[in-house]
């Protein structure tokens, strides 16, 4: 465009672009083609063509499209632009930006079914969904297929680095349409590595590269070529969204408010201090901050129809995406301290609709300020955005534990806000108490009560407090116990605890696998290798069944179709990559040289247990969801028929001691049963755990403690504990029967 020329300059190809048309047109099966371009007789062209390039120039814009057609009966051609050439007062909005798109594009027609032709254009002709732009497509469509679409900044010397150039490259239009590829780079990109991946797209039919890609479906003749509209990683992304519980159009969340045009400014504007004047937000007004600007000097005021007043909570969205905004859209959610406020066409107003609860606000206001969100749109850099389009944009929508997850960390940045303020504030107030020693005592004791609360909230990101204060009885219990051995140094014992937590970390969690896939109905081998084991009368289960039970969880594809929510998908995260499950395998080979008595030699002791304990952190960080996973343990079940729903008594096996206290809740469920164990996920869903784990008091050292099977002999079970190892006998058919119910047995 004119402004950007550099005045007086001859505008030519980078080296690279250069490069890149000719690799495009030999891959179309053309040579070199000619270049065409406008230049009276008397003037030097604005534009430079390759040297090796044949040159043609036309002295009007009539006989441009005639001229290109005449020489694609011989060959390819290139349309070369002269956008310097065009004054800004024949550009008018709604139209094209020059007459050069108008006159070329519009009226070129193909010399035969081979024709190729190349077009160097502002990007705009491609991206923009402005009505001029979507018809022009429209007209080209009807004789050519757009085969090749190639953005470039900073590609044309003479231009603004910035400013985005597209070479689009044409085919006559045919019945078997071609797939369409689109490509783009940057100045600062490595040449080297731009020209290598064009050709490794040219010569692709499908998928992408590092900078292109093959369009999965041709877009619609009149449809945006943006580049981030049909990248099918965006498109990958578009259909993900539903994981997070669920995907609604924008416009389904928010209506539009009407905006003012500065066009007809004369006939609203007012200054400020007229009676009832309103300000008048554009973008220059909405921060990256998500905040709204204070006045200036240049801020606009006006008086404007109730239906243009702007309320607390409306969102204003900068309607130009400028190139130094890194990320998605800004927008700001208005307070009662910006108003009273009406919008300007420079920014998209839109109102939350009625019964849109403060989640669903947040959390498109979050997806707003996404790069994702303006990739999908296909906004690019100093385009205008139409309200329209936003409507139409896809926002995830929370499921109840998302929503939940979110209320909670507002709630902690709530809370750690207000310790900060608490902190300035007692800072604050240090020399102002009427004496130094009654300011001496006050801030003691309120900054202990501060230290305090940071000491505890800091402990959280210590991972073994973590474990032993918030994993279940069993593990915690067991951790404790490492803990105490290892604090002591590198002893047998210490690197027998870390073996013993580590087979006990495996076992529970698989015994949850095995509880969790049974209610879904899923079917593992693994637990049908435990049961011909138990069935055989051999030895209990052991380390490595619990090993191959987490394996198969981590690799089914069975379990790939539960729902996103379901507890298994944790699971499934425990072993599913290569340190976890390295760090498991080393264990595993230890605990098989401690069964089989190669023992750790003294001097090795000490590197064995460092190592050993390295490698049990590892899957104890990995299995840091237990921490939101509660072992309840129901003690009372009353049904009440008449409201639907049950009053439990329970106690929250978490930590590592059994002493805790009995809890109450409700919940809407008839089939849950007293005495059984009872696993709580992130959804606060009950699990019945019963055979596989077992809570009952230990007769050998008479505390209470977590069991599963581990043998069967003729008439009675034989229950092992996870806590101390104790084994206690069961002759009870019940529990037989239970086994043998969910095929463990």
């Amino acid at each position: 465009m004119a402004e950007e020329h550099a005045e007086g300059r001859v505008a030519v190809l980078t080296p690279l672009y250069e490069r890149l048309v000719m690799h495009a047109f030999r891959s179309l099966g053309t040579s070199a083609p000619t270049v065409l371009t406008i230049c009276r007789p008397e003037e030097k062209p604005l534009f430079e063509a390759p040297a090796q390039w044949p040159v043609e120039h036309e002295p009007t814009w009539e006989t441009l499209p005639a001229r290109a057609t005449e020489l694609l009966a011989s060959g390819s051609v290139l349309l070369m632009p002269s956008w310097g050439r065009i004054p800004s007062a024949k550009r008018s909005a709604g139209k094209a930006p020059s007459q050069w798109e108008d006159a070329v594009l519009r009226s070129c027609r193909p010399a035969s079914s081979d024709s190729v032709l190349g077009v160097l254009v502002p990007s705009q002709i491609c991206a923009s969904e402005a009505p001029w732009a979507v018809d022009l497509r429209e007209a080209v469509a009807e004789d050519w297929d757009t085969l090749l679409v190639v953005y470039g900044h900073g590609a044309m010397e003479g231009f603004d680095p910035r400013f985005e150039t597209a070479a689009l490259f044409l085919r006559a239009r045919a019945a078997d349409q071609q797939p369409l590829k689109i490509f783009r780079f940057s100045a600062r990109d490595d040449e080297a590595t731009v020209e290598n991946d064009f050709q490794g797209l040219l010569a692709r039919g499908g998928g992408r590269t590092r900078h292109g890609y093959v369009a999965r479906r041709r877009p619609d003749p009149g449809a945006s070529l943006a580049f981030d509209l049909h990248d099918p990683d965006i498109e990958d992304r578009r259909s993900d969204l539903a994981g997070f519980g669920g995907v609604s159009s924008l416009g389904d969340l928010y209506h539009q408010l009407p905006m003012l045009h500065l066009a007809d400014a004369k006939n609203w504007t007012c200054s400020a201090e007229d009676a009832g004047a309103v300000r008048l937000l554009g973008g220059r007004d909405v921060g990256r901050d998500g905040t709204i600007a204070p006045a200036t000097e240049e801020t606009l005021w006006g008086h404007v129809p109730e239906s243009h007043l702007l309320a607390p909570g409306d969102l204003l969205v900068r309607s130009v995406q400028h190139p130094t905004d890194p990320g998605g859209f800004v927008v700001a959610e208005l307070t009662p301290q910006d108003l009273p406020a009406a919008a300007t066409h420079m920014a998209i107003p839109l109102r939350p609709r009625p019964g849109l609860d403060a989640q669903q606000r947040r959390f498109a206001v979050l997806f707003l300020r996404m790069p994702l969100a303006r990739k999908l749109v296909g906004l690019q850099a100093g385009l205008h955005l139409g309200g329209g389009k936003l409507r139409a944009l896809p926002i995830p929508q929370p499921d109840e534990a998302l929503a939940k997850a979110l209320d909670d960390v507002t709630a902690a940045r709530t809370r750690l806000e207000g310790w900060q303020a608490e902190a300035d504030s007692l800072l604050a107030s240090v020399f102002l108490d009427k004496t130094a020693a009654a300011a001496r005592s006050r801030i003691i004791a309120s900054g202990r009560g501060l230290r305090l609360r940071v000491e505890a909230a800091s402990l959280l990101d210590d991972l073994g407090h973590t474990v032993r204060t918030r994993f279940p009885y069993p593990v915690a219990s067991r951790w404790r116990e490492t803990e105490a051995q290892t604090s002591a140094g590198p002893t047998q014992g210490a690197y027998a605890a870390v073996l013993d937590t580590t087979e006990i970390l495996l076992c529970y969690t698989a015994q949850l696998a095995l509880a969790l896939a049974w209610s879904a109905g899923i079917e593992l081998g693994s637990a049908t290798a435990i049961k011909d084991k138990l069935s055989a009368g051999r030895g209990g289960p052991g380390f490595g069944d619990w090993a191959f039970v987490l394996q198969e969880v981590s690799t089914s594809r069975k379990l790939r179709a539960l729902p996103p929510g379901h507890p298994l998908h944790d699971l499934r995260s425990l072993l599913d990559n290569k340190e976890t499950a390295q760090a498991r395998q080393r264990l595993s080979d230890r605990r098989n040289d401690q069964a089989h008595l190669r023992r750790i030699d003294p001097v090795d002791l000490p590197r064995a247990t460092s190592e050993a304990l390295a490698d049990l952190t590892c899957l104890l960080e990995a299995a840091r969801f237990l921490a939101d996973w509660p072992l309840l343990h129901l003690t009372t079940v009353r049904w009440d028929a008449l409201t639907r729903a049950a009053a439990l008594e329970y106690r929250e096996l978490t930590g590592d001691h059994p002493v805790v206290p009995t809890r109450t809740m409700t919940v809407p469920r008839n089939d849950l049963e007293a005495g059984s164990l009872y696993l709580r996920d992130s959804d606060h869903e009950l699990h019945l755990l019963r055979p596989f784990l077992i809570g009952r008091d230990c007769p050998t050292c008479r505390l209470w403690s977590t069991f599963h099977v581990d043998r069967a002999l003729k008439g009675k079970v034989i229950l092992k504990s996870l806590e101390h190892g104790h084994v206690v006998e069961d002759a009870l058919p019940a529990l037989r029967a239970s086994l043998e119910h969910v095929q463990l047995l």
